[in-house]
Order: structure tokens, then sequence, then C-alpha cells
């Protein structure tokens, strides 16, 4: 491995990585403008939407790895030339995404009468079930926009689906503006405001993507001739197989943070308003790392489906010299800005308490933030592999073992509070980390993919 191979398949991989990166800071940015603009109305406000969105989280997770497997599936075919593969992979991603929205709305319908069982605040819990069973609803547009999104990245077509992604952004922040707060003639409808814009950006969102497929002549060989037809049962069970141990390995991480999220909700609003923000800070921050594995799992998979093995290794050496460098820059801005972004997300908070505990959390997320970059490239390269199932038990072991265990005696017999808990995600984050990059590298060996 050369360093002049090296810093040509970093061209190569950082030219597919920023559009991805961009696309998934755009989709961020709905959620964050959401938290922004909920946070200037009031802490118990905050929280809420901290709870709803926690809950929401998980079968999220299922959907967003399904239309991994769709990225999988399309960015092998594309390596081995079979469009007809790539259709099917998108047809069917459809198919299981919508099917998961549904599910969705069905689970939070279902949990109404039982919200009161997270022992939240009960001030949180009195007015979150409207907005929950809204975001539950605009799980259909996203999930579905997920598996469209990723055909298009896998397609090595990133930047329409960007542009429409950042249309969505920008809708969903002025119709906040007119809808949580009482604009051009509308009533101030607060928390529900958030949610119907939400609902509606996701689904301009979607049909802006379906829209892009239709007229595209570059991809037209690449999408379904007929959209709607009777699924290949044969095909969702292949596409299942993959997407189901991709989405378990999300939810392992997804579900140590919602219970995470449950126990720092035991300690009050304030807790839980200064753990959203520290949340939403790092997910942001999360979708650089997040962008650059999704470039490896299209680049790994097109070697895989071409059968060219030896360049895999600087592939990956090319990933995790990006992911070190983002995240050197990212957590030295949150150790030496973590008031400053703090204090854009809290402005109900009088006695200072959620501003403390918001940037003492941001300076943990900087320690975390390299671990949390690396172990998601390693998942990411090893996906274009179609190596789903080890990952997911390492990630379970990892963090239901190690950092809920650990999390919960720092945070409660050992009294560090909400910091001892992601203290406890952090040594999970660094266990993942280190399993991963070890198989991904011997994965990627000579002799041993094929």
């Amino acid at each position: 491995m050369t360093p002049s191979l090296l810093l040509a398949e970093s061209r190569t991989t950082i030219r597919l990585a920023i559009p991805l990166i961009i696309g998934h800071l755009g989709q961020m940015l709905i959620g964050l403008s959401d938290t922004l603009m909920l946070g200037w109305l009031g802490v118990t406000q905050l929280a809420a939407s901290s709870f709803a969105n926690t809950i929401i989280y998980l079968p999220m997770m299922l959907g967003i790895g399904m239309s991994m497997a769709v990225s999988i599936r399309v960015s092998q075919a594309r390596g081995a030339n079979e469009p007809a593969a790539a259709r099917a992979a998108l047809r069917h991603g459809i198919y299981i995404t919508f099917g998961l929205g549904l599910f969705t709305v069905a689970l939070a319908f279902a949990l109404l009468p039982f919200l009161h069982l997270f022992k939240q605040d009960p001030r949180v819990v009195a007015i979150a079930p409207t907005f929950f069973v809204l975001i539950a609803v605009s799980m259909i547009p996203a999930m579905v926009s997920m598996a469209v999104k990723n055909h298009a990245d896998a397609m090595n077509r990133p930047w329409p689906v960007f542009w429409i992604s950042l249309g969505a952004v920008f809708l969903d922040i002025f119709l906040n503006w007119v809808m949580i707060f009482g604009k051009l003639g509308m009533p101030a409808l607060g928390l529900e405001g958030a949610a119907i814009s939400t609902i509606i950006s996701r689904t301009a969102s979607l049909a802006g993507m379906i829209w892009w497929c239709l007229r595209d002549p570059g991809i037209r060989e690449w999408v379904p001739q007929r959209w709607f037809r009777a699924p290949d049962w044969v095909a969702v069970k292949s596409l299942l197989r993959t997407g189901f141990p991709a989405s378990m390995q999300l939810l392992a991480e997804v579900s140590a943070f919602v219970m995470a999220t449950f126990i720092i909700g035991n300690m009050g609003q304030a807790a839980l308003a200064s753990h959203q923000v520290a949340i939403t800070c790092a997910a942001t921050i999360f979708m650089v790392p997040l962008g650059i594995s999704m470039a490896l799992t299209v680049r790994i998979g097109e070697a895989f489906g071409a059968k060219n093995y030896g360049v895999m290794r600087t592939i990956v050496t090319s990933g995790w010299a990006m992911g070190v460098a983002f995240t050197v820059l990212s957590a030295t801005s949150f150790v030496l800005f973590n008031r400053e972004l703090a204090g854009a997300f809290i402005k109900g908070d009088p006695s200072g308490e959620v501003l403390e505990a918001a940037a003492a959390l941001l300076i943990v997320a900087a320690a975390f933030q390299f671990c949390d970059a690396m172990q998601i490239i390693s998942a990411g390269a090893l996906r274009g592999l179609d190596d789903v199932h080890t990952p997911a038990w390492i990630a379970f072991w990892a963090y239901w073992v190690v950092s809920i265990p650990l999390g919960w005696v720092l945070a409660h017999p050992l009294k560090f509070g909400v910091t001892g808990m992601w203290w406890g995600i952090t040594a999970g984050l660094t266990m993942t980390a280190v399993l991963l990059g070890i198989r991904v590298w011997r994965r990627t060996a000579a002799g041993v993919v094929h």
C-alpha cells in the first residue's frame, strides 16, 4: 500500500463521501431545527420532543438497516453490471420500508396508554402523545425515502437526492416558524406544529426523489420499470437476510442510547433536556463519519461485486484516515465552544442548570467521537462485504453488556449523574471500534474475502 495509492483511493472515497455527508446532514437538520426551535419554547417542550423521538428511534433503526441492504445489493449489482438486480433491490426495499413505516404508526398508537410507565416527568408525559403519534406518521415517508436515497448513493448519483433533501430542510424550517410560533395568520401550534411540519417536509422529499428517478435518463435502466408489482418473495427474503442483521447492529447501539435516555429522564426534565441538546449536537457531527461509512459500503460493495479484492484494504484505510482527521477537528470544537453550542439551544433556563449540564456532556461527546467514527466506518466496510451478522453480535455485547450496566453504575451508585451515563456509552463505543476494526482488517487481507 503505497502513499500515492492511498492518496488516490482517499480522493475517490471523499468525492463519493462529500455528497453523502451533506445529504445526511441535510436529513439531520430537520431534527436539529425542531430541537432548536422547540428549545426556544421551553425546557418541558424540549424534553417532550426528546422523549417521543427517543421511542421512535427504535423502529427507525429497522428502516435504516433495511435501506442499507438496498445500498449493499445495488452497489454489488453495479459492480457486476446487473441492472435487473438493482431494480429489484429498490422495489423490494420500498415495500419493506413502507411496511415498517406503517408498523411504526401502529406501535405509536399501541404505546399511548402506557407512556407513563417510562417513568418520565409527568409534565413531559402530559404533552407528548399527539406529538408522538404525528412523528410516527412522518416515519412512513422518511423510511421510504431512505431506500430511494440509498439506491441513488449506490449508483454514485448522490447529488440530486442531496438537493431534494436540502430543499426539504428549508421547507421544514419555514413551516416550523409558521406553525410553532403562529406566523402568517396561522395559530401557534407549538410542539404539534413541529411534528406537522416534519410530516409535510418528509413527504415532499420523498415525492421529489421519486420524481427524479422517473425523469433522470442516466439511471432509467437501473430503477424499476414497474414500481407496483407483486413482490418476488425469494428476493424479499434475501434482502431481509442482509437488512435485518444490519438493523440489529444499529438497533443495539441506538437502543442503548434509548435506555440511557430513559435512565436520564428519571433524573428530571432538566437532565433530559441537557441530554437532548448534547445528543443532537453529537448526532449532527456523526453524520460526517456516517457519510464516509456509506461511501465505503458502496466502494467495497462495488469492488466485491467486480471481484477486485486487492484494492479493498486501501479503501478501508482511506476511510479511517478521513475519520481521524475529521474527529480531531470536531472534538476540539466541542471542547473549546461547549458552552456556546449548548447556549444556542437553551433559552427558557433561568437557573442555568440545563446549560451547565449540556456543556459538560459535550466534553464527553468530544471524547467518544473518535471511537464512534471508527466503529461506523469499519461497519460500513463490512456491510459492503455482506458481513452483517457478527458485527450485530459485537454491537449487542458492547452496548448492552458493557455500556448500559457501566453507565448505570456511574450515574447512580457512584453519583456521576448524566455524565456517568455518557461515559458508559463511550466504553461500549470503544469496544465496538476495536473489534470491528480488527475484523475488517482481517477480512480485507489477500485471500480472505474470496
